[in-house]
C-alpha cells in the first residue's frame, strides 16, 4: 500500500475490493447537476487511488465533448493521443489493439491510463460527441478491469441514461445551491424510472474554500438520505490547481476522503474481498497484525 495512504482507516477494505474486482464491472460514470464543480478532478483523483490499489491499471475517458479543460490538465502527457484516436481506430478496425492503446493513452503518476479529450477542430480531428465516447468506453472494458467516465452535466438525456448500467457518481460543490441542484437532479432521475440507479449513487461534495458555510452541512445530511453514500472532499491546494493529480502531494484530510470515496464507489462493483483477504493473509502478516493490535491496546490503556 502506498505510504502516503497508509494512515487511512478504510484503506484495507478499499484495497481488498479493488484487488478482487470481477470481470464485467460496470463503468463508473461521473457527472453532476452543475458545471464547474470539479468532475474531472474527482475522476483523476479517484482513478489515481484505484490505480494504486488494483493489480491492473484502470482507465479513464474524457467524454465531456469539450474542446478545452477536462482531464487533459489532470494527467501528465506522454504522447499526443486523445479519445479521438481511439474512436478513429474503432471506425477503421472495429477494435482497439495494444499498439493503439499505447499510442493514445496517457499514464498518471500512480498508473491510471487516461484518454483525454480532443482539443483540435480540423478536417480530420474534433472532440467526440457523447455517443462516440460511449463506444470507446465499451471497447475499453475489454482490456481494462474498470473504466471511469468523465461525463457531461447530467441534464442531457444521454448522460443520465448511462446511469442505469453503471456505478453512478455525482459531484457537487460544497455550497447550498449546488447541493440542492443535485437533490433536484436525483428527484428528476427517480421521476424517469431510475430509482435503483439513484439508490446506488455516490455523491462527492467538493470544497472550493477551506471552510465551507455551515448551512452546507444540513443540506448534505438531507442529500445523504436518498443515495448510497455522500463523501465530503475537503479543500486541498493541490486539487485546486489545474495540474496532474499526485497522491503524494495531497494533504491527509484529502487523502482520507478520496480513499473513503473509492471504498464507497467500489461497494457497487462486483468483487470478492473475502477471497482477496485470504490470498493476502500469511502467518507472518497475521502475527504482525496481532502484535500491532496488542500495541494499540496497550497504548489505549
Amino acid at each position: 500500500m502506498p505510504r502516503e495512504l497508509s494512515d487511512s482507516s478504510p484503506l484495507r477494505r478499499a484495497w481488498l475490493r479493488a484487488a478482487s474486482l470481477r470481470p464485467g464491472c460496470p463503468p463508473v460514470v461521473v457527472s453532476s447537476a452543475d458545471g464547474g464543480v470539479g468532475r474531472s478532478t474527482i475522476v483523476a483523483s479517484l482513478g489515481a487511488v484505484l490505480a494504486a490499489a488494483m493489480p491492473g491499471p484502470p482507465a479513464a475517458v474524457d467524454a465531456t465533448a469539450r474542446g478545452w479543460g477536462g482531464l487533459e490538465h489532470r494527467v501528465p502527457r506522454r504522447n499526443d493521443g486523445t479519445v479521438w484516436d481511439l474512436f478513429a481506430a474503432l471506425l477503421h478496425a472495429g477494435h482497439l489493439d495494444p499498439a493503439v492503446l499505447d499510442a493514445a493513452m496517457q499514464h498518471g503518476t500512480s498508473g491510471l491510463h487516461t484518454a483525454i479529450g480532443e482539443v483540435r477542430r480540423t478536417a480530420t480531428r474534433r472532440p467526440t460527441v457523447l455517443a462516440e465516447s460511449v463506444r470507446v468506453v465499451e471497447a475499453l472494458r475489454g482490456p481494462y478491469p474498470l473504466v471511469l467516465v468523465d461525463a457531461p452535466v447530467a441534464d442531457v438525456a444521454g448522460v443520465w441514461q448511462l446511469f442505469a448500467g453503471a456505478c453512478p457518481v455525482l459531484v457537487a460543490r460544497a455550497g447550498v445551491d449546488s447541493v440542492q441542484h443535485t437533490m433536484r437532479l436525483l428527484s428528476q432521475l427517480r421521476g424517469v424510472g431510475l430509482d435503483e440507479a439513484t439508490a446506488r449513487t455516490v455523491v462527492a461534495v467538493t470544497a472550493t474554500v477551506p471552510r465551507p458555510a455551515r448551512q452546507v452541512r444540513a443540506a448534505v445530511r438531507q442529500l445523504a438520505a436518498g443515495v448510497s453514500a455522500v463523501v465530503s472532499v475537503p479543500f486541498d491546494e493541490h486539487l485546486a490547481r489545474p495540474e496532474p493529480v499526485d497522491l503524494a502531494r495531497l494533504r491527509k484530510p484529502a487523502r482520507h476522503a478520496l480513499v473513503a470515496l473509492t471504498d464507497a464507489v467500489l461497494a457497487g462493483c462486483p468483487a470478492d474481498p473475502d477471497q482477496a483477504a485470504g490470498l493476502l493473509s500469511s502467518p507472518t502478516r497475521t502475527h504482525s497484525a496481532a502484535e500491532d493490535t496488542g500495541s494499540a491496546d496497550r497504548r489505549a490503556r
